[in-house]
């Protein structure tokens, strides 16, 4: 299930969800085949408000949002796409964003909450070494995968991230360091924050993501 999510970052606060994305997918006769999609707009608390840097970059206005489900709702919707007994893994782009934002409203999404991540980020680095950068924007330019319009909606940044996974999977296909999903995921796995043992504080230090990670001095 490849996410995406926009958020708002609020002084003083971590960031709050405002669109959600995701994208199903299953690897089935060696092709890679759809198997459902959701997006929706959440509305973002008080203190979190649609800024005019949020517009410039995403095109989302504060008006959008009169109506839009809270994310107890949002999210909650999405949660009981993975309340079926099957076995989903999550792909994002810099999945530390996204684990981050799942953490913080594990209270709606439990199930999500509990699901590992494959993140494109660490993948590229190890199949495709030497790119200036790792955005999203240079993946794409360097898989000439065409830029979508409306870039940094969720849903748009779901898709070419799901398209840039596709060419990554197939370069992994020639590596032999990565002959199995277990390979794949010590070089690009991230734990969901639910599933790492309550007394692993070590872990949490080890989360630069982490808005209590504190470097020593």
């Amino acid at each position: 299930m490849v996410i995406d999510f926009e958020a708002t970052t609020p002084k003083g606060h971590p960031a709050q969800p405002i669109e959600v994305a995701a994208l199903a997918l299953r690897h089935r006769h060696g092709d890679w085949e759809e198997t459902g999609r959701s997006t929706s707009l959440i509305c973002p608390p008080a203190f979190a408000p649609v800024t005019p840097l949020t517009t410039a970059q995403s095109g989302l206005t504060a008006e959008q949002f009169k109506h839009a489900p809270t994310p107890a709702v949002a999210l909650g919707a999405l949660d009981a796409r993975f309340a079926t007994g099957r076995r989903y893994l999550l792909v994002a782009q810099h999945a530390a964003t996204e684990a981050g934002l799942i953490h913080r409203q594990r209270e709606h999404c439990p199930n999500l909450a509990r699901l590992n991540f494959i993140d494109t980020i660490p993948l590229a680095k190890h199949l495709i070494p030497g790119l200036p950068d790792y955005r999203l924007d240079t993946l794409l330019t360097h898989f000439a995968i065409p830029m979508p319009p409306d870039r940094h909606r969720a849903l748009a940044d779901v898709e070419v991230t799901a398209q840039v996974f596709f060419r990554l999977i197939a370069a992994a296909d020639h590596d032999p360091q990565l002959s199995d999903l277990a390979a794949l995921e010590k070089v690009a796995g991230r734990t969901a924050k639910s599933n790492l043992p309550a007394q692993g504080g070590l872990f949490d230090l080890e989360t630069p993501s982490n808005p209590s990670y504190q470097p020593e001095p």
